[in-house]
């Protein structure tokens, strides 16, 4: 079940209105990844208080075209960390890896346009 800013775990009711938004979107990506509900509420209530702080620290990580199909690659590195012949197969694993380092997700077009950013 999606929470938002008026349903929300009970988990996360002390927390200030920002880590509180910050957990709840962690918590729903995680959902759309298959977490179980048990699971997702913690680990968005620790990344979320590991970032109230720390949004400037955070690496800003890349989805784009690439020679073999779509690449996932920290800004500015010029080796992949993962590699996947579409978008959407690379898409799952790399919410996954962002996801656990804390990061930021810019997805881009064929074209080289951003279309997205995940959790900002």
């Amino acid at each position: 079940m999606p929470w938002n800013q008026k349903d929300y775990p009970d988990s996360f009711k002390n927390l200030t209105a920002d880590v509180r938004n910050k957990a709840i979107e962690i918590a729903n990506a995680l959902l759309r990844d298959g977490y179980e509900e048990g699971r997702a509420i913690p680990i968005a209530l620790e990344q979320a208080k590991k970032t109230e702080n720390n949004d400037e620290d955070r690496p800003v990580y890349e989805i784009k075209k690439h020679d073999e199909g779509w690449q996932l690659k920290k800004k500015d590195s010029k080796k992949a960390i993962l590699i996947e012949e579409t978008k959407e197969s690379l898409m799952g694993e790399a919410k996954r890896y962002v996801n656990k380092n804390h990061g930021e997700l810019h997805i881009y077009t064929e074209d080289g346009s951003l279309s997205d950013t995940l959790y900002e």
